[in-house]
């Protein structure tokens, strides 16, 4: 009798490593090359890790706020850009063109320099002592300007999405009696996010590295520490290098867990 490959007492084994991401493999060579710079050369790569160590906590959670609100926002135009009501139609299409038309990192200025200062004049105009005083935080700035612009990107990944869907799906859940809130939020949004996973997973590994624009505006991220880093010991290769790879690291364990819920989340059609 012929045996087959299933007969291969490694067979397990083999099937295991090819459903295994194969980057991973890359990611633990990046984060051995960080482990094995700051341990046989502590000066200075231990001490730039040590200095930029509250910016990596700053990227994080001012990106993983500001992908939240993208989500929330972005359905919403995502929404508005497949509605057949021309006012939120419009609403939602100039605000994509809009916001799509205009770099990140002005945003990002408009948002800390020219609002406070809109809310400063208006104060003054008003007799209102409040608004007349008012000083913007950095991080809620950088954190509602990077919203605002990814979500108008994220608006047309969910349009996308949705229009991906046979009409045949909204028809048949209105037929059973739902009405279209009830057939958007049950049965096409469900499949629309399946398919839009890959798209959503590179908006968020994009808006991880364009974060480093919120140094611009005083925020304390990775790259603004290691900038002041450098500017303290005037060593910009090994900080640079170091600040690289940090960005590396979290780009990749990003990229790799988007993988890992694209496959989980697969389904034939």
């Amino acid at each position: 009798m012929q045996k087959t490959e299933k007969d291969n007492p490694n067979y397990g084994f083999h099937e295991r490593i090819k459903q295994t991401d194969q980057w991973w493999l890359l990611v633990a060579i990046v984060v051995l090359l960080v482990i094995l710079l700051t341990t046989f050369k502590p000066d200075p790569y231990q001490r730039i890790l040590n200095f930029v160590m509250d910016g990596i906590w700053v990227t994080l959670y001012t990106t993983v706020i500001s992908f939240t609100l993208v989500l929330i926002l972005g359905l919403f135009g995502g929404l508005g850009r497949t509605s057949r009501n021309p006012i939120l139609h419009g609403i939602a299409s100039v605000y994509v063109e809009v916001i799509r038309g205009i770099p990140l990192l002005v945003q990002l200025i408009i948002w800390y320099f020219a609002f406070p200062a809109m809310v400063k004049d208006l104060g003054n105009a008003w007799n209102m002592e409040s608004l007349s005083n008012y000083k913007a935080n950095p991080i809620v700035m950088a954190i509602l300007g990077m919203t605002i612009c990814y979500a108008a990107y994220m608006s047309e990944v969910y349009r996308a999405g949705i229009e991906s869907i046979p009409k045949g799906q909204m028809e048949a859940a209105r037929s059973l009696g739902m009405n279209y809130f009830q057939a958007m939020w049950y049965v096409i949004l469900p499949q629309a996010i399946r398919v839009i996973l890959p798209p959503i997973g590179n908006e968020f590994v994009t808006l991880l590295k364009d974060s480093s624009l919120v140094s611009v505006v005083a925020v304390a991220d990775l790259t603004r520490r290691g900038r002041e880093f450098m500017a303290a010991n005037f060593i910009p290769i090994q900080t640079w290098l170091m600040v690289a790879l940090l960005y590396l690291v979290m780009t990749l364990i990003a990229a790799r867990a988007v993988t890992w819920l694209e496959k989980h989340s697969r389904y034939e059609r």
